[in-house]
């Protein structure tokens, strides 16, 4: 009789508290999951992709799902539902967590207990609180683990208009100069939220209890403002879009932080990643990560050019209808030209200053090596980086 995958795991060296309690699927690759790691009772592994590695536990407060998810060392996930994530070296989860489809978590991050989120992104150390809805976000600041951007509890990203379109996404920081773990920390105050699509300065500090609405250029603020400075009751018509520029704005920068992203994995990252299987195997995972959240984030904008095209054709605010018409009438060649772009990408030739600035790097561990980067060499591969955030703006220009 064939033996099952989970006593394959048992010869292996993984842990099960109570195996009679766990369920293992047939499609989950005991290779692929390290000696060592445990697994408490009440929880499922399943897919194909799953990656677990070495020291990791999994379940400890609550049963917890892991499905088509790839963990690097030391990852702890207490319980709750994960699907289709990478969670790099030391990323932690409490217990409740909700963590859909498309999100990527690097080293040192953590969530606490009861926390959403899908197609989020954190960069090293970012931490989040307790009761948190976080989805559709790109976060970033911090030098380490005592010094981190910071989450606080009971905080929600808005990412739904009253339009019923996602076109949200928020940048809390950046990828060009977030990378090189050198930047100022953020603080999102707990029993607050931020109206997507943000993008938010390093440095910033928004106190508890505040809904922030718009975006933060100047780094090193602290911010806040009343909600309304008046009541509101007045006709409202959800049909109909106000100004787009500065969504359509918001979203291309988004694009070209996450596509920036994706190639400091394929250039930068890899050479500390590629020879360890878990540590390869994130990778992949990322990357991954990062198209999937390209695709969504392309889909987003063609759902906003169609309601546009129906706010037009409902009735057109005048002071609007022309930005408006040429969003409508411009997206299909600025989409064929960011789809062409993005395709692009992985043929794209690496400058040799930066090439140099990363043979140049020390064979430590990631985090150090990044770290102990020279002012000249961290700000060339800033440079690089922001060149391809502001690529994907390029298409507007010409299209428009």
């Amino acid at each position: 009789m064939k033996t099952s995958t989970l006593h394959q795991l048992q010869s292996r060296g993984v842990t099960f508290v109570a195996p009679e309690t766990v369920y293992v699927a047939s499609d989950v690759n005991p290779e692929r999951i390290a000696p060592g790691v445990v697994i408490h009772p009440g929880c499922r592994l399943s897919g194909a992709d799953l990656s677990i590695g070495p020291d990791c536990v999994i379940g400890a407060e609550a049963p917890a799902t892991v499905c088509d998810c790839q963990l690097g060392a030391g990852v702890h996930l207490a319980g709750g539902f994960f699907e289709r994530s990478t969670f790099l070296d030391g990323f932690k989860a409490g217990s409740g967590a909700h963590v859909r489809p498309g999100c990527l978590f690097e080293e040192g991050s953590s969530i606490a207990h009861s926390v959403g989120v899908k197609q989020t992104v954190f960069l090293p150390w970012v931490t989040a609180g307790s009761l948190i809805n976080f989805c559709d976000a790109l976060m970033a600041g911090g030098t380490g683990r005592k010094d981190h951007s910071e989450i606080g509890s009971s905080y929600i990203h808005f990412n739904f208009t009253p339009h019923q379109d996602k076109a949200t996404a928020s940048l809390v920081g950046d990828v060009p100069h977030g990378v090189l773990l050198n930047q100022p920390a953020i603080f999102l105050g707990g029993q607050g939220g931020l109206v997507g699509p943000c993008v938010i300065a390093y440095g910033t500090v928004i106190p508890a209890g505040q809904i922030w609405r718009g975006d933060i250029a100047a780094p090193g603020h602290l911010v806040a403002k009343p909600a309304f400075r008046a009541p509101i009751n007045m006709p409202y018509d959800t049909r109909l879009y106000p100004s787009v520029k500065r969504v359509l704005r918001n979203n291309l920068r988004y694009i070209g932080n996450i596509a920036a992203l994706d190639m400091w994995y394929r250039v930068a990252r890899a050479r500390f990643m590629l020879a360890d299987p878990y540590a390869a195997a994130c990778h992949a995972g990322a990357r991954r990560r990062l198209a999937e959240i390209l695709d969504e984030r392309m889909a987003r904008l063609d759902e906003l050019a169609r309601k546009v095209e129906r706010s037009l054709a409902c009735a057109p605010d005048a002071a609007a209808a022309g930005e408006h018409r040429a969003f409508v009438e411009g997206w299909p060649a600025l989409k064929a030209a960011l789809a062409a772009w993005l395709a692009a990408r992985e043929r794209a030739a690496v400058p040799e200053a930066v090439q140099a600035a990363i043979a140049a790097w020390p064979s430590a561990d990631y985090l150090s090596a990044v770290q102990s980067l020279p002012a000249d060499a961290a700000q060339t591969l800033a440079g690089w980086l922001e060149q391809t955030v502001s690529a994907a703006s390029e298409p507007c220009h010409r299209c428009w």
